[in-house]
């Protein structure tokens, strides 16, 4: 056995076995096989597909590379979230935080950025002195201690993974279920969680833009979760237009601090609150998931989630001054504000193009050895729906790099429709999907 066969049999469209698989990972988690033969095998996965039987092994094999966690002794249940990915999307920031104020145990092992879309831990790095490497140790004493952390892949964790994350961001191979399946699921099982809700995203910030590959991603994910007594359910939600007003780094975890406070956008809130109740109803904490929203709106504005908040900031190390004042952060060498040239109502903003072009002036990578700018980003000023007037500001943009304000102006009206008559808001969550099948979350929540 060689990987050079095993990347012909895959390219074939030949189902992999179990001693293949595992030859596989071992072997380029060890070093004996290099970029270029997994970077190939990658490629072939993408074109060529899994069984849902590979994808379980490939998974199982992937947590097989690390250790495994084990919060069984905990007086909380261990939940975790978990996004596709999308434009704008800070959630995490909020959501893990909300949720263990309300008594739940959340261990969080997160991504940097993929492509056009941004990572938590590049988000949380931006806080100064914020440690997203702990660990496993520390990890483990910290969710023991206050009931959260939020970090990357450690040492010990899936090794595989951080490998194979790392090479599917250069080389085009982001977007296959099976191997977002294996990534996910494997560390969300060796992180320790009992259970997962999955925050699967569809449309044109997203990485599965139609919504009959998000729905597959989503069924296949809660299948091999079951098939690994990890019980998970999911909401698809849209990512159209970028969620929240801010993009990039800093700006994320500030819009996401204004939200623990009592104030952000609706959106973000909405799907917060949304994905938080799940995670309370499947851990037992309420009796259904309306009870689940109620506690977490009391929970913001009683302002116990900020405060845990806090709590998390300082066990890893961040700046508890800029949490708290905001305004001390570092300020962007240039700033611009790019003006509407029209009047009307904001018809679509496509994520994708705005997601691009925030990677671009320096918030996001083209490489995975690119430096980040952590105050690089862009701050939209209107969401789909809002009437607008001629000369009204559409977008501020934020980098470090001086940049011709004509092509940030050319970007932003290729990314922003303005039309003359309105558009109705969009929905946001647009299904809730579990073992037994999809349906209205609407429905789901006053049932």
């Amino acid at each position: 056995m060689n990987a050079e066969q095993i990347i012909i049999r895959k390219r074939d469209g030949i189902e992999l076995s179990k001693q293949e698989l595992q030859f596989i990972v071992e072997g380029f988690v060890c070093g004996e096989i290099p970029d270029y033969q997994m970077a190939a095998l990658l490629m072939a996965i993408y074109f060529q597909g899994m069984s849902f039987e590979e994808t379980f092994l490939l998974t199982k094999q992937m947590i097989a590379s690390g250790k495994k966690v084990d919060f069984s002794h905990l007086d909380k249940f261990p939940i975790d979230k978990h996004s596709t990915g999308g434009v704008g999307d800070k959630i995490s920031i909020i959501l893990a935080p909300l949720v263990a104020s309300a008594g739940v145990a959340v261990p969080m092992m997160s991504g940097r950025a993929l492509g056009h879309s941004g990572g938590t831990l590049d988000k949380l790095e931006a806080i100064p002195g914020f440690r997203t490497r702990l660990t496993l140790f520390e990890f483990v004493k910290q969710v023991e201690k206050i009931g959260i952390a939020m970090i990357g892949q450690t040492e010990e964790i899936v090794p595989a993974d951080r490998k194979i994350y790392a090479l599917r961001d250069r080389t085009g191979t982001i977007p296959s279920i099976p191997l977002v399946v294996a990534s996910i699921l494997s560390k969300k099982i060796a992180e320790g969680a009992k259970a997962l809700v999955l925050d699967v995203k569809t449309g044109k910030g997203a990485f599965f833009s139609s919504e009959d590959k998000a729905l597959q991603l989503a069924e296949t994910m809660i299948a091999i979760g079951e098939k690994f007594d990890l019980p998970t359910t999911a909401l698809m939600t849209a990512m159209d237009q970028p969620l929240g007003y801010a993009i990039g780094n800093w700006l994320e975890t500030r819009e996401a601090i204004d939200i623990l406070k009592g104030n952000g956008p609706e959106d973000v809130v909405e799907i917060t609150l949304a994905l938080g109740a799940e995670m309370l109803y499947q851990s037992g904490i309420v009796d259904n998931v309306a009870s689940g929203l109620n506690r977490l709106k009391q929970l913001l504005e009683s302002g116990d989630a900020y405060e845990k908040f806090l709590f998390l900031i300082e066990a890893q190390g961040g700046d508890l001054s800029v949490i708290e004042n905001p305004n001390k952060y570092p300020k962007s060498q240039y700033n611009q504000i790019i003006f509407s040239a029209k009047e009307g109502y904001i018809q679509s903003i496509n994520a994708l193009k705005i997601g691009l072009l925030t990677m671009e002036i320096g918030a996001g990578r083209k490489k995975i050895s690119d430096q980040i700018d952590y105050g690089a980003g862009i701050v939209l000023q209107k969401k789909v729906g809002d009437p607008i007037s001629r000369g009204e500001a559409l977008a501020k943009i934020f980098c470090s790099t001086d940049i011709s304000s004509d092509y940030l102006r050319e970007k932003i009206d290729e990314a922003i429709e303005i039309t003359a008559n309105p558009k109705p808001v969009p929905c946001l969550i647009l299904k809730y999907i579990n073992k037994d099948g999809q349906f209205s979350w609407r429905h789901y929540v006053n049932k």
